[in-house]
């Protein structure tokens, strides 16, 4: 893997210098070299300005000027390379769905998926007048289409719908789903080209094969309180603490290298999760409330506004808390909130 890895950078940088060299004035070439990272980080128009003495709008301008020469030449056969080097990238965009992240392009070029590969697959990629390059910005990573299927305007308004379609829906859900209700037919190839939009926005993120808005938890989960609620939301019930720290590191997460104590306070402190019984715990929107047992057995005896036998409190204590029925008895007995008015029967003390 290491020795393809080096292949395939030597061949790219190779193929990025013969490119350069059709550029008659140094200047242009450093220009080019610079903005587009080719051989070291992406500057600035201003600090390539300022590195050659003229303005950013002029860097701006040969910039423009020097890429539209070289596309020219490309189609011209001016550049041998473009050509081969286009054939190469329709064939990898095909099998991932028409359009790509550049990240995801790179990977299919070569083991090397390093900022500076990138670089050089998104500017070989510029140069090919089959492509399409959506550069990043706030909305969209940095990706390449096919442009005889979809040109800029089309894969940003694809892409709308499918946000459009995420905000209808109101949760997260399939691509199929998402697909269907941005208008795509329901098709193999639709429904990949679909997800491969959608992975281009900046607006959307997916996990555990859904997909939704990338502020929801549910898909985007920023910290472990989020994670937490996820693992909760997926698993259906209440779970031991220790299940869920667990959970996290078997999990899809970015980020799982969590204690067992740091979920520990979490759960604590988000009002999200409700203690339920000895270290379990349940999500508050499935009808949980905080408080001890006694507090339960006060509220149960609050709605019925009557005496109960014990086992009905036991019963209904159960579906809000998960504790032994020798605690809730004990809660009944021992508590002076509680009085027995009749065999096994409790009501609340005046």
């Amino acid at each position: 893997m290491a020795e393809e890895s080096t292949q395939t950078a030597i061949r790219t940088e190779a193929s990025i210098n013969d490119i350069l060299g059709t550029i008659d004035r140094e200047r242009e070439r450093e220009i080019v070299s610079r903005r587009f990272g080719l051989f070291d980080r992406k500057e600035t128009l201003e600090q390539i300005g300022e590195l050659l003495g003229i303005t950013r709008e002029r860097v701006r301008q040969l910039e423009k000027s020097v890429v539209n020469r070289l596309k020219v030449a490309a189609e011209q056969g001016s550049v041998p390379q473009v050509p081969e080097i286009q054939t190469q990238f329709l064939t990898y965009l095909h099998e991932l769905g028409e359009v790509a992240r550049v990240s995801q392009l790179t990977e299919k070029v070569g083991s090397d998926v390093s900022k500076l590969q990138q670089a050089r697959v998104a500017f070989l990629a510029s140069l090919g007048p089959d492509l399409v390059v959506i550069n990043e910005d706030d909305h969209y990573h940095h990706a390449v289409g096919i442009k005889a299927i979809r040109d800029d305007a089309a894969v940003k308004s694809d892409v709308t719908k499918l946000i459009e379609s995420v905000k209808k829906i109101g949760e997260p859900a399939t691509i199929e789903d998402i697909a269907a209700g941005a208008g795509f037919a329901n098709t193999k190839d639709q429904i990949k080209q679909a997800e491969s939009l959608a992975s281009i926005s900046k607006h959307l993120a997916t996990l555990n094969g859904r997909w939704g808005l990338m502020k929801w938890p549910m898909v985007n989960p920023k910290n472990i309180r989020d994670k937490i609620f996820v693992i909760l939301k997926e698993h259906g019930k209440h779970m031991h603490f220790n299940e869920i720290a667990a959970a996290i590191k078997d999990s899809d997460f970015k980020r799982k290298d969590v204690t067992t104590q740091a979920i520990h306070n979490e759960l604590i402190k988000d009002k999200r999760f409700v203690l339920i019984g000895r270290g379990i715990y349940a999500l508050k929107e499935w009808g949980y409330e905080k408080g001890t047992v006694s507090d339960i057995i006060t509220e149960v005896l609050k709605k019925e506004g009557g005496p109960l036998h014990r086992d009905e409190i036991v019963k209904r204590v159960l579906k809000s808390r998960y504790v032994k029925e020798t605690t809730i008895l004990l809660n009944l007995q021992g508590k002076n909130q509680f009085k027995r008015v009749a065999k096994a029967t409790y009501s609340l003390a005046e």
